[in-house]
């Protein structure tokens, strides 16, 4: 044995492993920097439609509340989106034109929704969804339906390097 051991004690305290944070296993709690600025993880929203899947983030600004969209197609795809005072009701129209853009349906369909954090309400919850996107796929408007309830959001796609991420727990 050595002498520091001796000394010291031949325990070892385990700590959990910190596992690197990537847009794919966001926590609440953990920091995410986009354009400057710290957002904090408050709620993630995680859909699957029947089998096909992709997360939102709740992310929580000195100033605001953006939401991150993480999917994985055959590329990674990040959005940025900001809720909408759009208002709409079903049937959903095939283009919508909100503040001077004209938004064509790319496509629709429904998913199982599970919620954490802020957004736990909807665990469980099955949404109806539309994603819309502008003539040259730079503006995307995202509509989904709870219930009786529509909610739009407007967003634009995103590279990953363009976001930090600091883990705020385990």
């Amino acid at each position: 044995m050595s002498f520091f051991k001796r000394l010291f004690g031949g325990k070892t305290e385990s700590r959990p492993e910190v596992k690197d944070r990537t847009v794919h296993n966001l926590k609440i709690g953990d920091i995410v920097t986009y354009d400057l600025q710290d957002y904090e993880v408050v709620g993630k929203l995680s859909y699957n439609d029947h089998g096909f899947k992709w997360s939102a983030y709740q992310l929580q600004g000195v100033q605001e509340v953006i939401w991150l969209g993480v999917e994985m197609d055959d590329e990674l795809e990040l959005g940025i989106y900001k809720k909408s005072t759009l208002k709409l009701q079903e049937p959903l129209p095939k283009e919508i034109e909100h503040e001077g853009i004209m938004y064509y349906l790319d496509e629709t369909g429904s998913a199982i929704v599970k919620g954490e954090g802020r957004s736990q309400n909807v665990d469980g919850v099955k949404c109806k969804y539309a994603e819309y996107y502008d003539e040259d796929d730079e503006k995307a408007l995202s509509v989904e339906i709870w219930g009786g309830d529509v909610e739009a959001s407007t967003g634009y796609s995103i590279e990953e390097y363009e976001l930090k991420i600091i883990a705020g727990s385990h």
